[in-house]
């Protein structure tokens, strides 16, 4: 396991301690509370995932799979279903292989999000990580209505090493996005991500805005690889369901920043977002630094929140 990737599970097993002890005490106390395995059980099992945040339709799937590998293999000790209860959630949070097929096309990403959610800092990160492993990247600072959005993107694409294109407060952002997707095809940009404005609360002003931009990229760049993630705050538990939501009435979210995941209680919400929005979590983050925004691992998430010890080989 390279160095990045152990520091990495190292703050983010550090960063779930809060859901663990809301979560998986509660697991394993129905483990060594109960003497059988029966209705009982599995109605107090439900409660405790549903109150960690992790949701009905993921609960309610987790645990008809438990029952049915319980009736299979004939168990009957409720302390033998904690294994099948683990890889039963990594299954519900598996990332499918081709969810960063972007990184191997011309891509345009929108990333998408309310203010305050990291959304900006999002993106200087991922354009971080993607000059990095070699690409060509563009930045458009689509975000023309928070006063310092510009700025502050300006910093991490300094920080990134990557240029920037828009940023002046006031500007109409699909100019913004057109001036970009022209400049990224004469320039032969591998990927241009693109940050916007975060306003849900003039959602109807935000969905024509996003659409214009949509509309722009369908014509500019038609054949282009598209992403449009979301950025969620993992601290806001079930209300970023709700933000994810009203976001997927106006784009085709393709995937899910799941942000401020260290010193969080309500971690249980990346099983949940993943089950119910059926849209993969595809990065996750854990702090301020661009190594502590990284691809998410079903394996290593779900160890880091059971404290399971991670085998080595699986994290190289």
């Amino acid at each position: 396991m390279s160095e990045e990737k152990r520091g990495f599970f190292a703050r983010l097993k550090a960063g779930l301690t809060k859901t663990r002890d809301n979560i998986v005490h509660g697991i394993d106390s129905v483990f060594s509370g109960f003497s059988a395995i029966d209705e009982d059980f599995y109605e107090e099992l439900e409660e405790i995932l549903i109150m960690g945040d992790i949701g009905v339709n993921a609960t309610t799937a987790i645990v008809e799979r438990l029952k049915a590998q319980v009736r299979e293999q004939h168990l009957k000790e409720p302390y033998q279903c904690k294994q099948l209860l683990i890889e039963s959630i990594k299954e519900q949070m598996l990332v499918d292989e081709t969810a960063y097929d972007f990184e191997n096309q011309q891509s345009v990403i929108m990333v998408i999000g309310v203010n305050g959610v990291g959304k900006t800092t999002s993106v200087g990160k991922l354009a971080g990580k993607l000059k990095d492993n070699g690409k060509k990247v563009l930045i458009a600072a689509a975000d023309t209505f928070r006063a310092a959005a510009g700025e502050q993107l300006a910093e991490w694409a300094r920080r990134a090493d990557v240029p920037m294109i828009g940023g002046n407060e006031g500007a109409d952002p699909a100019s913004v996005v057109f001036d970009a997707v022209n400049a990224a095809k004469a320039r032969g940009v591998d990927v241009l991500l693109i940050d916007t404005a975060g306003r849900l609360h003039n959602k109807k002003n935000l969905m024509e805005e996003l659409r214009k931009m949509n509309r722009i990229i369908d014509k500019e760049f038609p054949n282009v690889h598209r992403e449009n993630l979301i950025v969620l705050d993992g601290t806001t538990g079930q209300n970023a369901l709700v933000q994810a939501r009203e976001f997927g009435d106006v784009a085709n979210l393709t995937g899910i920043v799941l942000t401020k995941m260290d010193g969080t209680a309500k971690g249980g919400i990346a099983v949940a977002i993943q089950s119910e929005l059926n849209v993969p979590v595809k990065y996750i983050g854990v702090g301020e630094t661009i190594e502590d925004l990284q691809k998410f691992d079903s394996d290593e998430f779900v160890n880091a929140l059971f404290d399971v010890k991670a085998n080595e080989d699986d994290m190289i």
